[in-house]
């Protein structure tokens, strides 16, 4: 099996792209960390995973929190190889509209959660470890009304190239994965759990869908083991097409 003895913490795990990529890692006789703040959720999804997952309650934007679950990550599993810095928070609002603390917010979560997780992470990782860090593609392009979203996921496709060659001498890979719109809860709960009609959306993808949080699962998958042991440092986009067109194209279905 692809990750069989390793031990994983995933983030922002207990449902969506963070679930999938648990579940995904426990099949390829991975030992998972689900970590989150949803604790129902996250008790649900481990209880569903089995024995080889454990759920632990974190804040990412939290340093003692993180120092903590890396600490005893290690004393009960013996290891950390893996690391998949997956939480993250949207928010909606034109740039004038924005204000500090909802732009402090998004960064606090998407920025340095990252930074501490990948810290953490790095202190205690050998050779062969692997952090895959979710950014998106707002980490590539800009796109209107994501001001704190854009600026946390381009800095997130930045930190991992500096970690990549800081950590590169230590046999460490760092790499990160875009998404563009995947079937999940984050845009319904940055409007308030109102239900969306993405079909403009998916007129605009070369493969005319939205993705599935199963499919970003196998890239982080991929980047956690071993056949993907000559990249870092990079991105790996999994968006449907979107950034294979520009501005003045109206779409297929357009």
């Amino acid at each position: 099996m692809e990750l069989d003895g390793k031990v994983a913490i995933i983030t922002g795990a207990a449902r969506g792209q963070g679930a999938a990529a648990a579940r995904r890692f426990v099949e390829e006789g991975a030992r998972v960390v689900v970590a989150d703040l949803l604790d129902d959720e996250g008790a649900a999804c481990v209880a569903a995973l089995g024995a080889s997952a454990r759920y632990r309650h974190l804040d990412v934007s939290s340093e003692s929190g993180w120092d903590e679950l890396v600490a005893e990550t290690v004393a009960d599993l013996g290891a950390l190889d893996v690391l998949v810095n997956n939480a993250g928070v949207l928010h909606f609002s034109a740039l004038v509209d924005t204000t500090l603390a909802d732009y402090e917010r998004v960064i606090r979560v998407n920025q340095v959660g990252t930074f501490l997780g990948m810290r953490a992470a790095a202190r205690v990782m050998g050779p062969g470890a692997s952090i895959v860090n979710l950014s998106s593609v707002e980490g590539i392009a800009g796109m209107p009304y994501v001001i704190a979203y854009t600026a946390s996921k381009f800095a997130i496709r930045g930190m991992t190239k500096v970690a990549a060659l800081e950590l590169g001498p230590r046999g460490i890979r760092v790499n990160s994965v875009h998404p563009g719109m995947i079937d999940t809860k984050m845009v319904q709960d940055a409007i308030g759990g109102h239900e969306v009609d993405l079909s403009p959306v998916t007129r605009k993808l070369a493969l005319q869908r939205i993705g599935r949080a199963e499919e970003i699962a196998e890239l982080v998958l991929f980047l956690a083991g071993d056949r993907s042991s000559y990249s870092t440092g990079s991105e790996f986009v999994a968006d449907g097409g979107s950034l294979a067109t520009h501005a003045l194209n109206v779409g297929a279905g357009g």
